[in-house]
């Protein structure tokens, strides 16, 4: 097939590649550059002919198809198994966790089935913020406590030395 045949191509692609010329030439372009952009939109839309023969490029494309399949599925396979180990180490994760918490017995039933997993990790989260709720509930009491001491205190300092002074003018008066 010498180049620029266009014998490959089918009835539709060739329809395709005559609009996309005579809109390029209505837009002001030479006949030949139309042409070339024509061919061009056609080979990049499907790929070249679609008159296919069984040629040696034909042959070539399709092995080229089945090493590309076969690649896919090895990467499909991969990427199963990753999700697979993924769930696994969340089991395990969500069993540690659970032995931790206090809620260890609904912890345990729930990793049994694949729908109460969730209330595991729910219930396991739950005890975790009440947890750290409990924390911070407590550091905000100490820190009310040490605030309130230190304003009495400094209160009932500065009352002391109000009243001294108080004391202090009374005596300086009457003397």
């Amino acid at each position: 097939m010498p180049r620029g045949d266009k014998s490959a191509y089918t009835d539709k692609q060739k329809r395709q590649a005559e609009h996309i010329e005579d809109s390029e030439r209505e837009q002001g372009r030479s006949e030949e550059d139309a042409e070339r952009i024509a061919w061009a939109t056609v080979n990049k839309q499907d790929g070249g002919g679609k008159l296919k023969k069984a040629t040696k490029k034909a042959t070539k494309k399709a092995s080229a198809r089945k090493t590309t399949k076969k690649a896919a599925k090895k990467t499909s396979a991969r990427k199963t198994t990753k999700k697979a180990a993924k769930k696994t180490s969340a089991r395990k994760t969500a069993k540690k966790a659970a032995k931790k918490t206090p809620a260890r017995k609904t912890a345990k039933k729930a990793t049994k089935k694949t729908s109460a997993r969730k209330t595991a990790k729910k219930a396991t989260k739950k005890t975790a913020r009440k947890a750290t709720a409990r924390k911070t509930t407590k550091k905000a009491a100490k820190k009310a406590t040490r605030k309130s001491t230190r304003t009495t205190a400094s209160r009932s300092a500065a009352a002391k030395k109000g009243a001294r002074t108080r004391r202090s003018g009374r005596n300086g008066a009457s003397a």
